[in-house]
């Protein structure tokens, strides 16, 4: 395993913060400090040490699917005292870590887990996980808004991939969209409506791949199941390999 990736598991630091933490002297192996980037380690034998403390790799693997509530972070601290996560979650926090992000406005399911591979197959920008969200929007999308949000929006970091739409329900003044998404952009959906002339008033994240909400409720928690963690496993091998978006996603 490499060095960084034993570090990103067995600590809260991101594997670019380990790189960073390598770079700056703070890493020992087997005494010696080691700066070298990839450096393999074999976790079982060597004794990997950040800033002279013991570091060890998580050997059980925990996978918490978590209801993000409105109005929190996903962070591990924030230096103007709003709350995170970890408020529901501390008994959590120094063995997970969360796949992906959720805005401070968004709710929704959130993966937390300590298995690095899995982490590394649900956010790396090639295997193109799906994520559906229940959207709330201001005003009625015409038939060629629609198309849009379904064919590609352009944005200012280039046009978004083809994705699934389903207008739920309509008030009048406003309309209830189910939107599934293979990308993984900064606040994506928010700027896809925004683009196509109706900013989002309420987003929730209501499934990522097989994993969904069911009847949670904001700031519940729960272990997934075995069968649960086999379709979450089953979904990232699968989605490495497949195209473009279709209805065939639904069957898994």
């Amino acid at each position: 395993m490499r060095l960084q990736k034993l570090i990103a598991l067995a600590t809260t630091l991101s594997r670019r913060a380990a790189e960073d933490a390598i770079k700056r002297g703070e890493v020992t192996v087997n005494g010696a400090v080691v700066t070298k980037m990839g450096t393999v380690i074999d976790s079982a034998v060597d004794k990997i040490c950040l800033k002279e403390r013991p570091l060890r790799i998580p050997r059980d693997k925990v996978y918490l699917a978590f209801y993000k509530p409105r109005k929190v972070l996903v962070t591990r601290r924030d230096p103007h005292g709003r709350a995170t996560i970890w408020n529901f979650l501390d008994q959590w926090k120094t063995k997970l870590n969360a796949i992906g992000r959720l805005d401070y406005d968004s709710e929704g399911l959130l993966i937390l887990t300590n298995d690095g591979s899995m982490i590394n197959a649900l956010t790396h920008p090639s295997h193109e996980i799906i994520k559906t969200y229940f959207v709330k929007v201001h005003g009625v999308p015409s038939t060629k808004a629609l198309s849009q949000l379904k064919e590609g929006v352009n944005l200012s970091d280039g046009k978004t991939l083809p994705a699934q739409l389903k207008v739920v329900k309509t008030t009048g003044k406003n309309t209830w969209l189910e939107i599934s998404i293979r990308e993984g952009r900064n606040r994506q959906i928010r700027r896809m409506c925004e683009a196509v002339g109706h900013p989002v008033l309420k987003l929730k994240r209501i499934a990522i791949g097989p994993i969904n909400l069911r009847a949670m409720k904001p700031g519940q928690s729960k272990i997934l199941s075995q069968k649960e963690i086999h379709n979450l496993h089953l979904f990232a091998k699968q989605t490495a390999k497949y195209g473009p978006l279709t209805d065939e996603w639904t069957l898994l």
